[in-house]
This record gives structure tokens, C-alpha cells and sequence, in this order.
């Protein structure tokens, strides 16, 4: 039993090796003249053990149902590996050149990627906790790593404060969950609640655990660290937080609400719809007056989780599938854009001011050209892949009966194109100015253009995605 169960959980285990091997390794040798091949074998290692998992059949389950690997877990942790290996290369010109290049970063990058994969396949409520813990205390230091910079400082502060309140919200209704229902375990929750009809203190447990799982997926009105800590941390880590912790928190929430409470749809589809809402129209209406393109991206990212939690409303595992191929699609975008972000210098100094890319056209009309696809696609501009994206989670509202979520959506993206769109007018037809240099390392560039191509070539056959997707769904809502 033992053999199968620890069978059930490898790839997480070899990670686990791999990253005590790497610290190890790495303090009883010359430290940080190691961090730059240890940051290719760490991604290595990470694209390594996604392919393992893609290419492998769902497990099942592991530890009398803590742990279950399914097409979902399968989807979201392919996913997390991915565009954490991406992102581990994509920013490591940016951290030699800032000195940030230390070794603990690709390690603690790895534990957080572990934390992830555990969260997205948990069965159980302790053992989500645990997967939780792991990744949240992995990126309070990493985003803090530029010690000697009171703004990351005091973002790596900001986000262990923040994220300790969400903590004792989420434990909270874990226990009072488990005080109604006597288990933690999923299936047992479920048993629970699967006449429609659940007690008032049980669903005070939802509601605290929901509240929880908002600050982990930045939804208003539980935003508040996002801004400030995207904008402080080094921008490899900003890249990081936009892209696979969000995954990991979208499958984390998907996993509780169907799989714990998926018998009283009704009860929690009312508080996602409106966390959607908010979340939409605060990101739309507040990055408007954003000036530092972090902080745009920050705003951003609390939009996007909006239409994300939209394809959660639905209840459904059309919803589900709408949310997963919604945020496959959104991290590719935030890659490319973040690889673009990475480059931002003037005169050799970093900045992050839109205002920068006035006339950047004119000196790098290729670069433009591939953030101008990346900004439309993140508006939704068809014929780009992001349009698609925001279909498939409105078609999923709409065909749950949500049609009014599904209009106040389109609303909210009619808002948000503002900001992207201003993004391009400064590149194509902003008065001439200091324009930000371009130079980027050739790793960059590819991120930026394979993002840019992926979205245009991808509105063929959406690369398969849905058809994966809908199978990852299906093992989730049954």
C-alpha cells in the first residue's frame, strides 16, 4: 500500500530530492557561482517532470484519498512546470545584471512549484493546507529578494501579512468545516452536503474558505497585495506571480468548490459570480490611472481572474473547462508580455514607466509589432487567442443561465481594452521622447515572439487545449 501511495506522489518526491540535492550542493561548494547553471538544470528538471506527467495516465488516488491525480491535476500541474521553467530561464539575464542572482532562488522556485502541484491535487483539506503553505512561504522571500530595496521589502512584508490573515481565513473554515461534517476529506464534505440543504455553520466554513482562496487568486475585494507586491518584487518574480501561483490557486479553488461542495452548487455559485464582478470592473476601472507597467499588470491580473472565476460560476464542467483553457492561454500571454517587461532599460537603467515606450516603434518596429499582438490579446481583441478565451468562459456563463454575469463581462472588457490599447497608441503615435532601448537577450526575445505567434496561430485549433482541457474538466465534475 505504501509503494503505491508514495507511486501516486514520484514526481512530486523527485523534485523534493532534486531541491535538498541542489541546497545542499550548492552551500558546501562556491554558492551563487552556481546559481546560473543551476537555474538551466532546475528548468530542465521542471520540463522534464512535466512531460513525465503529461505523457503519463492519471494515477488515481493516494493516501486513502488525500492526494488525487486526475486529468485536472494532470492539466493544471503541466501547466505550473511549464511556465515555471519559462520564467525561471526568461529572467535570468535580468537577475545577473541586478546581482539578484543568488542560489536559493531556482531552489525555492522548485518548493513552490511542489506546493502547487500538491494543492491542485489534494483530496483533503490538511493536506491542501499543507500545499498552500508550501508555495506561500516560498514566494514571501523570493518576493523580497532584492534585500538592499525598501519597495521589495516592504512587498515580501506586505504579502506575508496579507497572506497570513488568508491563511487564518482558510483555516477557520476549514475547522468549522470540519466541526459540521466531522471529516476533511472531499468525499466525505460532499457526502455532507449533497442534499442542497446545508447547515448554517457549514456554510459560514464555505464562505471563510472561499474568502481564503480569493486572496489567493488576487479577486477583489481581497486585492489588496497584488499592486504593491508586483511592483516591488524583482520582475523574473513579478512574472513568476502572474503566471503559475495563479493557475495553482484557480485549480485550488475549482478542486474545493466541485469536489467539496459541488452537491450545493447554488450556495458558493452566488458568492464566485459576484468576486467575478468585482474583480473584473476593479481591474478594468483601476489600472487606468496606472503610470508603472507592473502595476498595470497587476490590475490586470485581478481582471483576468475575474473572467476566470466566470467560467467557475457556471457550476459546471463546461465552466471548468472554460477556466482551464482561460488560464493556459493567460499565462502564455503574461509570459510574452513579461519577457518584454524583463527588457524595459534606458541608458542601461531598468524602468517601468509606460510612458517609456513613446515612439518604440520606430526603433524596434519587430518588438512593437509582437507586445501590440499581446496587448490585443489581452483585451480580447479578436481574432487573437485572448478573445477566444474570454468566449469560452461567457459562453459558459450564459449557457449556466448566468447572462447577466456574461453582459456585465463584456462590459468590464470593454473598460480594460482602454489601458492595453494606450499601451500601443504610445508605441505607434506618441510624441518622440526618451523611448526605452529594446535590447534583449535572445531567450527573451523568442518568449515574446513564440507568445505573440502562439496567439495568432493559435485560433486554428486552439492547439488542441480544448479538447484536453474538456477531458480535465470531466474528471473533476462528474
Amino acid at each position: 500500500m505504501v509503494a503505491s501511495d508514495l507511486n501516486i506522489i514520484l514526481p512530486e518526491i523527485l523534485l523534493a530530492l532534486f531541491s535538498m540535492a541542489a541546497l545542499l550542493g550548492a552551500v558546501y561548494t562556491s554558492k551563487d557561482a552556481l546559481a546560473r547553471p543551476l537555474v538551466w538544470l532546475t528548468a530542465a528538471v521542471l520540463t522534464l517532470v512535466a512531460i513525465w506527467i503529461a505523457l503519463a495516465s492519471p494515477g488515481g488516488t493516494g493516501f486513502d484519498g488525500m492526494i488525487v491525480k486526475d486529468g485536472f491535476a494532470q492539466f493544471a500541474q503541466v501547466t505550473i512546470l511549464l511556465s515555471a521553467a519559462v520564467v525561471l530561464i526568461m529572467g535570468q539575464d535580468y537577475m545577473e545584471r541586478t546581482g539578484l542572482m543568488k542560489f536559493e532562488y531556482p531552489i525555492l522556485i522548485t518548493l513552490a512549484s511542489i506546493g502547487m502541484m500538491v494543492m491542485v491535487s489534494s483530496g483533503n483539506l490538511l493536506t491542501l493546507y499543507m500545499g498552500l503553505e508550501l508555495q506561500s512561504l516560498s514566494l514571501y522571500v523570493v518576493a523580497s529578494l532584492r534585500r538592499d530595496n525598501v519597495k521589495s521589502t516592504e512587498a515580501g512584508l506586505k504579502y506575508f501579512v496579507l497572506g497570513a490573515l488568508s491563511s487564518g481565513l482558510l483555516l477557520y473554515g476549514i475547522s468549522l468545516t470540519y466541526g459540521y461534517t466531522g471529516t476533511t476529506d472531499f468525499a466525505g464534505v460532499i457526502a455532507a452536503a449533497q442534499d442542497g440543504e446545508i447547515p448554517i455553520g457549514l456554510l459560514f466554513g464555505l464562505v471563510f474558505m472561499i474568502s481564503g482562496l480569493a486572496f489567493k487568486v488576487s479577486a477583489a475585494p481581497f486585492h489588496m497585495w497584488t499592486p504593491d507586491v508586483y511592483e516591488g518584487s524583482p520582475t523574473p518574480v513579478t512574472a513568476f506571480f502572474a503566471t503559475a501561483p495563479k493557475v495553482a490557486a484557480m485549480g485550488m479553488f475549482a478542486r474545493v468548490v466541485h469536489d467539496a461542495f459541488g452537491g450545493v452548487v447554488g450556495d458558493w455559485q452566488q458568492i464566485v459570480a459576484l468576486l467575478s464582478v468585482l474583480s473584473m470592473f476593479l481591474g478594468a476601472v483601476a489600472a487606468i490611472g496606472q503610470r508603472d507597467i507592473k502595476r498595470l499588470m497587476a490590475y490586470s491580473s485581478i481582471a483576468h481572474m475575474g473572467y476566470a472565476l466566470m467560467g467557475l460560476a457556471a457550476g459546471t464542467a463546461g465552466g471548468v473547462e472554460a477556466m482551464l483553457l482561460y488560464m493556459a492561454i493567460y499565462v502564455v500571454m503574461n509570459i510574452g508580455t513579461f519577457a518584454f517587461i524583463l527588457s524595459m532599460s534606458r541608458d542601461g537603467v531598468e524602468t517601468t514607466d509606460i510612458a517609456s515606450l513613446k515612439q518604440f516603434s520606430d526603433k524596434q518596429p519587430g518588438k512593437a509589432l509582437a507586445l501590440l499582438v499581446l496587448m490585443f490579446s489581452l483585451a480580447g481583441i479578436p481574432p487573437m487567442l485572448g478573445f477566444f478565451a474570454k468566449l469560452a468562459v461567457l459562453q459558459a456563463a450564459v449557457d449556466a443561465g448566468l447572462v447577466w454575469l456574461a453582459v456585465l463581462g463584456v462590459i468590464a472588457s470593454v473598460i480594460g481594452a482602454f489601458y492595453y490599447l494606450r499601451i500601443v497608441y504610445f508605441m505607434y503615435f506618441g510624441e518622440a521622447e526618451d523611448t526605452v532601448d529594446g535590447d534583449m537577450p535572445a531567450v527573451q526575445w523568442v518568449a515574446l515572439s513564440g507568445a505573440a505567434i502562439i496567439m495568432v496561430i493559435g485560433i486554428v485549433n486552439l492547439f488542441g487545449l480544448e479538447g484536453i482541457a474538456a477531458a480535465a474538466a470531466a474528471t473533476l465534475v462528474n
